[in-house]
């Protein structure tokens, strides 16, 4: 992989009247590599993408994508990068074909190129059969399949997707990251936003945002790794409760509810002892409770708390 960077962010912020939206976001994206920006809806995430596709302007900071300012030259940025947005735009009443001429015709394709790259992206798309169908018959896997041919149809450098699998299922969810890696094997960028724990694990690089900020940046491993504390599942007859219970500890960093299980982060592993007679003194039966090695959304859960836990003591709503 090669030093050069496709996107340089610095600083970048945005604001509606008194409202932060971006607060002082920074990160650079290297040639090839996919990032992935994890959030929950309201952190940020759509208002950073459409300022790096030169939509919005920042308010201040700077953002370079393939070496142009986006707020200088927001015209040559949307000339060289593909965009997918949540809702894909896509033309209901037009073909798969159509569709991808349309897009091509808007990117000023001339038509003998648009031959062979039809078959091409028809081809890494899985539409082969479907040229013809209406868009509107087609199903949610396959209209993002489609809204993503679209999108690199002049064959951009870098790509940005907003919740690009956003009400699809898990397996066409997978199916999709693997035409994303095959892009990024080919050198093109990728960034991607979504809130999607298992989504973030395809990222050679995450950026957690809540609160319209950053709070964690680094790969899915060293995230995890950097986790202060050691973590405990809890089966327990009454989860519920254990977790009211547990929360009241002062010794106890974090509890989660992860379905019927309890996630428990403590300072170190003698804390397992305190674990055990806090339930039992309380009539909870312990099914079992051992140390887990933490998940994404346990280090994100966490640090979301700790963010949360500051803004009380800081007198912030």
């Amino acid at each position: 992989m090669s030093g050069e960077k496709s996107v340089q962010v610095s600083e970048l912020t945005r604001t509606f009247g008194n409202f932060v939206a971006v607060d002082h976001v920074s990160f650079d994206i290297p040639k090839g590599e996919i990032f992935g920006l994890l959030g929950p809806n309201g952190a940020g995430k759509t208002t950073t993408i459409r300022m790096l596709c030169g939509i919005l302007k920042p308010t201040s900071g700077e953002a370079r994508i393939l070496g142009y300012d986006v707020a200088k030259k927001p015209e040559e940025v949307k000339k060289r990068i593909g965009y997918m947005s949540q809702k894909f735009s896509l033309y209901n009443d037009l073909t798969v074909a159509e569709n991808l001429k349309f897009y091509a015709d808007l990117y000023g394709i001339p038509q003998e190129t648009m031959k062979t790259r039809k078959v091409e992206l028809i081809e890494m798309a899985g539409l082969r059969g479907h040229e013809k169908q209406l868009t509107r018959d087609l199903s949610g896997a396959w209209r993002q399949r489609l809204a993503l041919a679209c999108a690199i149809v002049h064959d951009p450098p870098m790509l940005f997707l907003d919740e690009p699998t956003a009400g699809v299922d898990p397996v066409s969810r997978h199916d999709f990251w693997e035409l994303i890696y095959t892009l990024a094997g080919r050198g093109v960028s990728v960034l991607a936003t979504t809130h999607y724990m298992d989504e973030a694990e395809f990222c050679n690089v995450i950026g957690m945002m809540y609160r319209s900020r950053l709070i964690a940046l680094n790969d899915p491993d060293s995230l995890k790794e950097a986790m202060n504390g050691v973590l405990f599942e809890i089966d327990c007859d009454e989860p519920a409760h254990a977790e009211q219970l547990l929360k009241k500890r002062d010794n106890i960093q974090d509890v989660a509810a992860h379905g019927v299980l309890l996630h428990v982060l403590v300072k170190d592993e003698s804390d397992k002892m305190m674990l055990e007679n806090t339930l039992q003194e309380n009539g909870i039966k312990i099914a079992r409770i051992e140390r887990i090695l933490p998940s994404l959304e346990d280090v994100f859960v966490s640090l979301v708390n700790q963010e949360n836990r500051m803004h009380v003591r800081a007198g912030i709503d």
